[in-house]
């Protein structure tokens, strides 16, 4: 019965998944019927060219995006959350996005200080997301090698706290000495965004998130083992060290890409897993880590939804949607449950 009624869940979400995607890409401020969004997609005859590069060029990269990345945090919260063995954990605690800001911040912000070089080095496409890859490198490089050098697992935690603490100083620093446009541009980008990635972008995007996911896949029991404590994990055999470096690994590469092609989202990474532990009953990440992959992609399609405002031409930050909207649904789930590990 048990597992007719994880099948009944899944089918639901999958379903769900696929009806938001389509919505998602019906949304936007040129009004396209569905039946040319549908024709578009599956090599129909398109009443306007002009909607056919919407749609392809700009609305489907969106819906994609949302999708990697609304997963991809889902996933590296619910990795957090078992190995920290904290409920308030996510993806941004071991200061891997810190970095990524820090690699943006000195590259918008650096011109300022460091002179005319980092001005020129931020007109390509590409900048922002290798500037925000280095920057997430070198935190992801520093966590790695504490973490060798310490055993318990909430020194890393602390360590994650830290190194997020000293780049947001660091980047206050360059906003100090930063001109207006310089420091607008910088907040805008931090502000998060899912609509500004070509192709190319999204197929090196898709592909560091599924080494990460097949990484995942690497260390399900581990993250079972850990759920009852590392001695525990160390009775069943399993090497505690190498799987806490391997899951900061992917958490890290997960979180790094995403942030770099999109920009620190904040909420999903905390709330996705709660959900699904609240809608699955189960702490078995074997059906975790599907379900917050799944949950996780509809939630940023319902908020992405939410802030493109229908109809209108205005789009508001991602990152408000996600926050304004998903907070209090959380806090009411929590305090209906009051539990938030089964």
């Amino acid at each position: 019965m048990e597992n007719k009624s994880y099948t009944k869940h899944f089918f639901f979400l999958s379903i769900s998944l696929v009806v938001l995607f389509f919505l998602n890409i019906s949304f936007g401020s040129v009004s396209i019927p569905f039946k040319d969004i549908f024709n578009s997609l599956f090599g129909g005859n398109v009443t306007k060219e002009s909607w056919e590069t919407i749609i392809i060029n700009f609305r489907v990269p969106k819906a994609i995006t949302a999708v990697l990345v609304g997963s991809g945090l889902s996933i590296c919260g619910l990795l957090m959350q078992t190995l920290f063995r904290n409920p308030l954990a996510g993806p941004f605690v071991l200061g891997i996005s810190s970095g990524a800001s820090l690699g943006v911040a000195i590259l918008i912000l650096g011109s300022s200080v460091f002179g005319g070089f980092f001005l020129a080095s931020s007109v390509s496409n590409w900048s922002l997301p290798i500037a925000a890859s280095l920057g997430a490198f070198l935190v992801l490089s520093a966590v790695i090698i504490a973490a060798n050098r310490v055993r318990n697992t909430m020194s890393i935690l602390i360590i994650g706290l830290m190194f997020g603490s000293l780049t947001s100083a660091v980047i206050s620093v360059l906003a100090y000495f930063s001109e207006a446009a310089q420091i607008q541009q910088y907040l805008f980008w931090s502000f998060g965004s899912l609509g500004n990635l070509t192709w190319n972008e999204i197929t090196v995007f898709a592909i560091i998130y599924c080494i990460g996911i097949l990484g995942t896949i690497t260390v399900i029991k581990p993250l079972n083992s850990f759920l009852l404590g590392e001695n525990y994990a160390k009775s069943l055999g399993v090497n505690v060290k190498k799987s806490r470096n391997i899951i900061l690994l992917i958490t890290s590469i997960l979180t790094g890409v995403i942030t770099a092609f999109s920009g620190p989202i904040a909420f999903v990474g905390l709330a996705v897993p709660h959900i699904a532990r609240m809608l699955f009953s189960s702490s078995n990440h074997k059906i975790l880590l599907p379900a917050v992959a799944i949950i996780g992609a509809i939630v940023l399609l319902i908020c992405d939804a939410i802030a493109q405002m229908p109809t209108s031409e205005f789009t508001l930050p991602i990152n408000a949607i996600t926050s304004l909207f998903g907070a209090p649904i959380v806090i009411w789930l929590l305090i209906r449950k009051k539990r938030l590990f089964v």
